[in-house]
């Protein structure tokens, strides 16, 4: 998971191996995979956070990131979240639209959170989405 986190991210830094380990021995934490592809989860107190997306650079817009969310929402809502949030660096567009696609929106806005490579500061956007009751016809 690292390597290919090392792949995907200048901006929030990637992971290293360490990160990965004491989130998967978290046990409110979950993980979904995908062939080149991967999200990291955390649902506690009836929110569910999304950590952390990666999908190789070679299989990007093929749907594996949509596929995730989807299946990250669904385990969240398993798992008793009401609504999911996750921060995404403001300059991520392909970010963005995936996540604003699958029903997140703007809830705030962490100013200078992250680090661009050169050292700039990159604001995190807060992103939020409701989760409907997994018992509803329809529901994502």
């Amino acid at each position: 998971m690292a390597a290919l986190h090392a792949l995907c991210f200048t901006t929030p830094s990637p992971w290293p191996a360490t990160a990965f380990r004491n989130l998967l021995n978290d046990p409110l934490c979950f993980a979904l995979t995908e062939a080149e592809a991967f999200l990291i989860g955390r649902a506690v107190a009836g929110e569910a956070e999304l950590l952390t997306l990666a999908v190789a650079p070679q299989a990007r817009r093929r749907g594996l990131g949509a596929r995730l969310v989807t299946r990250f929402l669904y385990q969240a809502r398993l798992r008793g979240a009401g609504e999911a949030f996750l921060e995404v660096a403001e300059t991520n567009q392909p970010a963005r639209s995936l996540y604003a696609r699958t029903g997140f929106s703007e809830a705030g806005r962490r100013r200078g959170y992250y680090r661009s490579p050169g050292g700039q500061p990159v604001d995190a956007l807060v992103l939020r989405r409701s989760l409907p009751n997994a018992a509803q016809p329809g529901s994502t």
